[in-house]
Protein backbone atom coordinates (compact mmCIF):
# COMPACT_ATOMS: atom_id res chain seq x y z
CA UNK A 1 0.00 0.00 0.00
CA UNK A 2 2.85 2.70 1.14
CA UNK A 3 4.53 1.30 -2.52
CA UNK A 4 1.34 2.09 -4.43
CA UNK A 5 0.86 5.57 -2.70
CA UNK A 6 4.54 6.66 -3.18
CA UNK A 7 4.25 5.57 -6.93
CA UNK A 8 0.80 7.83 -7.08
CA UNK A 9 2.07 11.07 -5.79
CA UNK A 10 5.27 10.84 -8.06
CA UNK A 11 2.57 10.42 -11.29
CA UNK A 12 0.36 13.36 -9.68
CA UNK A 13 3.88 15.37 -9.17
CA UNK A 14 4.89 14.67 -12.57
CA UNK A 15 1.19 15.49 -14.23
CA UNK A 16 1.09 18.09 -12.16
CA UNK A 17 4.26 19.82 -13.18
CA UNK A 18 3.74 19.53 -16.61
CA UNK A 19 0.13 21.34 -16.51
CA UNK A 20 1.89 23.76 -14.60
CA UNK A 21 4.46 24.43 -17.22
CA UNK A 22 1.93 24.48 -19.82
CA UNK A 23 -0.18 26.98 -18.19
CA UNK A 24 2.53 29.45 -17.44
CA UNK A 25 4.99 28.71 -20.27
CA UNK A 26 2.39 31.26 -22.18
CA UNK A 27 2.13 33.56 -20.20
CA UNK A 28 6.29 33.66 -19.44
CA UNK A 29 6.61 33.91 -23.40
CA UNK A 30 4.09 36.96 -23.64
CA UNK A 31 5.56 38.87 -21.46
CA UNK A 32 9.62 38.26 -22.25
CA UNK A 33 8.20 38.96 -25.93
CA UNK A 34 6.62 42.46 -25.17
CA UNK A 35 9.89 43.93 -23.19
CA UNK A 36 12.38 42.63 -26.06
CA UNK A 37 13.90 45.28 -28.19
CA UNK A 38 11.97 45.57 -31.79
CA UNK A 39 15.82 45.53 -33.45
CA UNK A 40 16.46 41.97 -31.56
CA UNK A 41 13.02 41.07 -32.61
CA UNK A 42 13.33 41.58 -36.12
CA UNK A 43 16.90 40.66 -36.50
CA UNK A 44 15.56 36.86 -34.56
CA UNK A 45 12.38 36.90 -35.99
CA UNK A 46 11.63 33.53 -34.09
CA UNK A 47 10.87 32.10 -30.60
CA UNK A 48 12.50 33.98 -27.66
CA UNK A 49 12.78 32.69 -24.35
CA UNK A 50 15.05 35.39 -23.05
CA UNK A 51 15.45 38.97 -24.47
CA UNK A 52 19.02 39.81 -24.97
CA UNK A 53 17.74 43.56 -24.92
CA UNK A 54 14.88 44.54 -22.88
CA UNK A 55 12.77 47.58 -24.18
CA UNK A 56 9.64 49.06 -22.85
CA UNK A 57 9.27 51.09 -26.12
CA UNK A 58 5.83 48.86 -27.36
CA UNK A 59 4.52 49.35 -23.54
CA UNK A 60 5.36 53.08 -24.37
CA UNK A 61 3.88 53.33 -27.30
CA UNK A 62 0.87 51.81 -26.87
CA UNK A 63 -0.28 53.84 -23.66
CA UNK A 64 0.21 56.88 -25.55
CA UNK A 65 -2.32 55.65 -28.48
CA UNK A 66 -5.64 57.12 -28.01
CA UNK A 67 -7.47 54.09 -28.83
CA UNK A 68 -6.03 51.78 -26.31
CA UNK A 69 -6.70 54.55 -23.80
CA UNK A 70 -9.78 54.80 -24.84
CA UNK A 71 -10.65 50.92 -24.61
CA UNK A 72 -9.34 50.81 -20.99
CA UNK A 73 -11.25 53.54 -19.97
CA UNK A 74 -14.31 52.24 -20.85
CA UNK A 75 -13.18 48.37 -19.44
CA UNK A 76 -12.17 50.45 -16.34
CA UNK A 77 -15.93 52.14 -16.25
CA UNK A 78 -17.84 48.41 -16.43
CA UNK A 79 -15.23 47.13 -14.19
CA UNK A 80 -16.00 49.68 -11.70
CA UNK A 81 -19.48 51.02 -11.93
CA UNK A 82 -20.89 47.52 -13.19
CA UNK A 83 -19.48 45.64 -10.63
CA UNK A 84 -21.24 47.89 -7.54
CA UNK A 85 -24.18 48.05 -9.39
CA UNK A 86 -24.40 44.27 -9.66
CA UNK A 87 -23.35 43.57 -5.99
CA UNK A 88 -25.87 46.15 -5.08
CA UNK A 89 -28.70 44.69 -7.11
CA UNK A 90 -27.29 40.91 -6.11
CA UNK A 91 -26.81 41.63 -2.30
CA UNK A 92 -30.27 43.44 -1.81
CA UNK A 93 -32.27 40.67 -4.13
CA UNK A 94 -30.72 38.01 -1.77
CA UNK A 95 -30.95 39.46 1.58
CA UNK A 96 -34.73 39.83 0.54
CA UNK A 97 -34.91 36.43 -0.34
CA UNK A 98 -33.66 35.14 3.20
CA UNK A 99 -36.11 36.67 5.08
CA UNK A 100 -39.04 34.51 5.57
CA UNK A 101 -41.70 36.97 6.23
CA UNK A 102 -41.18 38.06 2.60
CA UNK A 103 -44.82 37.13 0.93
CA UNK A 104 -43.64 36.69 -2.24
CA UNK A 105 -40.33 34.91 -1.97
CA UNK A 106 -41.26 31.87 -3.12
CA UNK A 107 -42.36 32.90 -6.78
CA UNK A 108 -39.19 34.98 -6.59
CA UNK A 109 -37.35 31.95 -5.73
CA UNK A 110 -38.68 30.02 -8.54
CA UNK A 111 -38.71 32.89 -11.21
CA UNK A 112 -34.93 32.89 -10.62
CA UNK A 113 -34.53 29.60 -10.84
CA UNK A 114 -36.47 29.22 -14.13
CA UNK A 115 -34.00 32.39 -15.46
CA UNK A 116 -30.72 29.60 -14.45
CA UNK A 117 -32.26 26.85 -15.73
CA UNK A 118 -33.54 28.02 -19.30
CA UNK A 119 -32.04 30.64 -21.47
CA UNK A 120 -33.82 32.65 -23.95
CA UNK A 121 -31.07 33.04 -26.56
CA UNK A 122 -29.13 35.82 -28.20
CA UNK A 123 -31.77 36.55 -30.22
CA UNK A 124 -34.14 38.01 -27.36
CA UNK A 125 -31.50 39.47 -25.66
CA UNK A 126 -30.47 41.51 -28.75
CA UNK A 127 -33.95 42.29 -29.20
CA UNK A 128 -34.93 43.48 -25.38
CA UNK A 129 -31.20 45.69 -25.60
CA UNK A 130 -32.38 47.13 -29.05
CA UNK A 131 -35.86 48.14 -28.25
CA UNK A 132 -34.45 49.55 -24.39
CA UNK A 133 -32.68 51.92 -26.99
CA UNK A 134 -29.20 50.98 -25.69
CA UNK A 135 -27.41 49.87 -29.04
CA UNK A 136 -23.77 51.10 -28.99
CA UNK A 137 -23.89 51.86 -25.36
CA UNK A 138 -21.74 51.08 -22.65
CA UNK A 139 -25.14 50.52 -20.65
CA UNK A 140 -26.23 47.73 -23.15
CA UNK A 141 -22.88 45.40 -21.33
CA UNK A 142 -24.04 46.21 -17.78
CA UNK A 143 -28.08 46.59 -17.69
CA UNK A 144 -28.75 43.07 -19.21
CA UNK A 145 -26.21 41.06 -17.30
CA UNK A 146 -26.87 43.40 -14.30
CA UNK A 147 -27.11 40.44 -12.07
CA UNK A 148 -26.88 36.13 -11.96
CA UNK A 149 -29.42 33.89 -10.80
CA UNK A 150 -26.73 31.46 -9.39
CA UNK A 151 -24.66 34.32 -7.68
CA UNK A 152 -27.88 35.56 -5.73
CA UNK A 153 -28.78 32.20 -4.56
CA UNK A 154 -25.11 31.60 -3.24
CA UNK A 155 -24.92 35.02 -1.59
CA UNK A 156 -28.96 34.53 -0.15
CA UNK A 157 -27.40 31.08 1.56
CA UNK A 158 -24.74 33.48 3.22
CA UNK A 159 -27.37 35.45 4.72
CA UNK A 160 -29.25 32.65 6.18
CA UNK A 161 -25.86 31.96 7.87
CA UNK A 162 -26.17 35.12 9.93
CA UNK A 163 -28.03 34.51 13.02
CA UNK A 164 -32.19 36.30 13.12
CA UNK A 165 -30.94 37.53 16.24
CA UNK A 166 -28.70 40.13 15.01
CA UNK A 167 -31.39 41.86 13.12
CA UNK A 168 -34.42 41.32 15.96
CA UNK A 169 -31.79 43.15 18.32
CA UNK A 170 -31.08 46.29 15.44
CA UNK A 171 -34.48 46.57 15.18
CA UNK A 172 -35.14 46.46 18.73
CA UNK A 173 -32.39 49.64 18.75
CA UNK A 174 -34.70 51.47 16.28
CA UNK A 175 -33.73 50.58 12.62
CA UNK A 176 -35.81 50.01 10.36
CA UNK A 177 -35.07 46.94 7.36
CA UNK A 178 -33.01 49.25 4.97
CA UNK A 179 -30.77 50.74 8.10
CA UNK A 180 -30.11 46.43 8.89
CA UNK A 181 -29.36 45.82 5.38
CA UNK A 182 -26.74 48.76 5.50
CA UNK A 183 -25.39 49.14 8.88
CA UNK A 184 -25.38 46.01 9.54
CA UNK A 185 -25.71 42.76 7.19
CA UNK A 186 -23.56 44.46 4.23
CA UNK A 187 -20.69 44.89 7.27
CA UNK A 188 -20.85 41.24 8.26
CA UNK A 189 -20.88 40.24 4.59
CA UNK A 190 -17.49 41.61 3.61
CA UNK A 191 -16.19 38.34 2.45
CA UNK A 192 -18.80 37.85 0.22
CA UNK A 193 -19.13 40.61 -1.34
CA UNK A 194 -14.91 40.42 -1.84
CA UNK A 195 -16.00 36.68 -3.38
CA UNK A 196 -18.51 38.06 -5.90
CA UNK A 197 -16.77 41.15 -6.45
CA UNK A 198 -14.18 39.61 -7.91
CA UNK A 199 -16.02 37.36 -10.07
CA UNK A 200 -18.33 40.36 -11.42
CA UNK A 201 -15.22 42.48 -12.26
CA UNK A 202 -13.51 39.81 -13.93
CA UNK A 203 -16.63 39.18 -16.01
CA UNK A 204 -17.01 43.20 -16.96
CA UNK A 205 -12.97 43.51 -17.32
CA UNK A 206 -13.20 40.56 -20.09
CA UNK A 207 -16.53 41.67 -21.43
CA UNK A 208 -16.38 40.66 -25.35
CA UNK A 209 -19.08 38.42 -26.63
CA UNK A 210 -22.08 41.57 -25.89
CA UNK A 211 -19.79 44.03 -27.07
CA UNK A 212 -19.93 42.12 -30.62
CA UNK A 213 -23.34 42.04 -30.48
CA UNK A 214 -24.27 45.39 -29.07
CA UNK A 215 -21.36 47.63 -29.81
CA UNK A 216 -21.09 48.81 -33.24
CA UNK A 217 -18.93 52.09 -32.86
CA UNK A 218 -14.68 51.37 -32.25
CA UNK A 219 -15.38 54.43 -30.34
CA UNK A 220 -16.93 52.27 -27.41
CA UNK A 221 -15.25 49.15 -27.78
CA UNK A 222 -14.01 47.70 -24.34
CA UNK A 223 -10.33 46.44 -24.51
CA UNK A 224 -10.71 42.54 -25.04
CA UNK A 225 -12.61 43.98 -28.43
CA UNK A 226 -9.63 45.96 -29.25
CA UNK A 227 -7.26 43.57 -28.24
CA UNK A 228 -9.34 40.63 -30.47
CA UNK A 229 -8.72 43.36 -33.36
CA UNK A 230 -5.31 43.70 -32.60
CA UNK A 231 -4.23 39.61 -32.78
CA UNK A 232 -5.88 39.33 -36.09
CA UNK A 233 -4.04 39.51 -39.04
CA UNK A 234 -3.32 43.16 -40.45
CA UNK A 235 -5.84 43.55 -42.53
CA UNK A 236 -8.15 44.73 -40.16
CA UNK A 237 -6.16 48.07 -39.79
CA UNK A 238 -6.96 48.82 -42.68
CA UNK A 239 -10.35 48.79 -42.48
CA UNK A 240 -10.91 51.83 -40.52
CA UNK A 241 -10.81 49.93 -36.84
CA UNK A 242 -9.84 51.46 -33.43
CA UNK A 243 -7.00 48.76 -33.77
CA UNK A 244 -5.89 50.91 -36.91
CA UNK A 245 -3.66 53.18 -34.96
CA UNK A 246 -1.94 50.45 -32.94
CA UNK A 247 -0.94 48.75 -35.88
CA UNK A 248 0.23 51.43 -37.93
CA UNK A 249 3.90 52.19 -36.61
CA UNK A 250 6.75 50.47 -39.50
CA UNK A 251 9.16 50.40 -36.60
CA UNK A 252 7.85 48.60 -33.92
CA UNK A 253 6.59 44.77 -35.25
CA UNK A 254 3.20 43.76 -34.51
CA UNK A 255 4.15 40.72 -32.53
CA UNK A 256 5.78 42.85 -29.55
CA UNK A 257 2.79 45.67 -29.60
CA UNK A 258 0.23 42.19 -29.35
CA UNK A 259 2.18 40.95 -26.62
CA UNK A 260 2.46 44.39 -24.53
CA UNK A 261 -1.08 45.29 -25.64
CA UNK A 262 -2.07 41.53 -24.07
CA UNK A 263 0.30 42.17 -20.94
CA UNK A 264 -1.06 45.66 -19.93
CA UNK A 265 -4.66 44.45 -20.36
CA UNK A 266 -4.23 41.72 -17.91
CA UNK A 267 -2.00 43.06 -15.13
CA UNK A 268 -5.54 44.99 -13.24
CA UNK A 269 -6.78 41.59 -12.59
CA UNK A 270 -3.53 40.11 -11.63
CA UNK A 271 -3.22 43.21 -9.03
CA UNK A 272 -6.87 42.88 -7.70
CA UNK A 273 -6.75 39.14 -6.84
CA UNK A 274 -4.19 39.07 -4.19
CA UNK A 275 -5.55 42.18 -2.61
CA UNK A 276 -8.72 40.47 -2.08
CA UNK A 277 -7.09 37.19 -1.61
CA UNK A 278 -7.95 36.56 2.24
CA UNK A 279 -11.39 37.72 1.86
CA UNK A 280 -12.24 35.68 -1.61
CA UNK A 281 -11.44 32.06 0.06
CA UNK A 282 -13.32 32.97 3.26
CA UNK A 283 -16.64 34.14 1.38
CA UNK A 284 -16.44 31.27 -1.35
CA UNK A 285 -16.78 28.89 1.40
CA UNK A 286 -18.83 30.93 4.10
CA UNK A 287 -22.49 29.56 3.86
CA UNK A 288 -21.94 26.21 2.45
CA UNK A 289 -22.05 24.86 5.90
CA UNK A 290 -25.07 25.35 8.35
CA UNK A 291 -24.57 24.43 11.69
Amino acid sequence: MATENKAFGVINGIALSVISVLTIFPLYYVFMVSFTDPSEYIRKQGFILFPEQWSMVSYKYILSTSSYLNATEISTFLATVGTLLSLMVTASLAYGLSRKRLKIRKPLMMMILITILFSPGIIPHYILVRDLGLINSVWSLIIPVLSSGWYVFLMKSFFDSIPPSLEEAAMIDGYNDFGVFFRIILPLSLPALAAFGLFYAVGYWNTYFSAVLYINVSSKWPLQILLQNILIDSSTSSQGSGAAELMNEQQLPAQTLKMAAIVVATIPILIIYPLLQKHFAKGVMLGSIKE
